[in-house]
């Protein structure tokens, strides 16, 4: 059986709520998602409160799935003690 390329991969839809209030949803790689939510124990913190934290973060032409994956690669690169 062959492996799935990265281009063959499913993307995760999410629905997440920001800021306690506003709904929306995301779409992300779920290698993303599995990061994003180590990273979001890891601070203590729901998936939610830590969206509203990078939503909070990303410019206004910056799409909020985006700038989760670019988040995600920033925190892994600048936390080297994170993958062990």
């Amino acid at each position: 059986m062959c492996q799935l390329t990265v281009l063959e991969r499913k993307m995760l839809k999410k629905s997440v709520i920001i800021a306690g209030r506003h709904h929306t949803s995301i779409s992300v790689e779920p290698e993303f998602y599995s990061e994003l939510e180590r990273i979001a124990k890891n601070k203590n913190c729901s998936i939610n409160t830590l969206i509203t934290e990078i939503d909070g973060e990303r410019g206004e032409n910056n799409n909020l799935s985006s700038a989760i994956r670019v988040y995600v690669l920033e925190y892994v690169k600048n936390n080297s003690w994170y993958s062990c």
